[in-house]
């Protein structure tokens, strides 16, 4: 059976994504790294020593075909994607073959700007409405294509 893994290092929607899990009975496992500790009723943790990328290898070499990744990371969702899994960040976006080459590219050209001494503006400040959609997004998500 599918399941929902959440890149849960600085993930603002695991409450939300855990709920929603829940309601489809689906099971639910946080990977973190030791800066980044937490549990959840209702979810496994898993807790990895830190490193560079170590929570996303750990995750990827977790995921099956049909589970959902929540993620923030581009480079993580395309192999989730490679993996024919369905990656989806936690303002509700999903990533699909026809928008993370736009976003991995998008992704180069801000490390190279700021490489070079630029600055790149951050992300807006998270509203209430922002996990309304992610909550949508996550269950339209599993109905479509969990529950077919």
């Amino acid at each position: 059976m599918a399941k929902v893994l959440i890149d849960a290092d600085g993930c603002p929607v695991v409450d939300q994504t855990i709920a929603a899990a829940r309601r489809f009975q689906l099971d639910v496992i946080l990977i973190c790294d030791t800066s980044h500790e937490m549990y959840r009723e209702g979810a496994e943790t898993i807790t990895v020593s830190k490193g560079p990328d170590a929570v996303d290898f750990v995750l990827v070499n977790r995921v099956k075909k049909g589970d959902i990744v929540v993620t923030q990371d581009y480079g993580l969702a395309a192999m989730v994607l490679a993996k024919q899994g369905y990656p989806i960040d936690q303002n509700g976006r999903v990533y699909s073959e026809e928008n993370i080459d736009q976003l991995l590219q998008g992704r180069h050209v801000a490390k190279k700007i700021r490489q070079g001494g630029g600055r790149i503006k951050g992300p807006k400040k998270r509203k209430p409405e922002d996990n309304e959609k992610f909550r949508m997004n996550l269950e339209e998500l599993i109905r479509n294509n969990l529950l077919t």
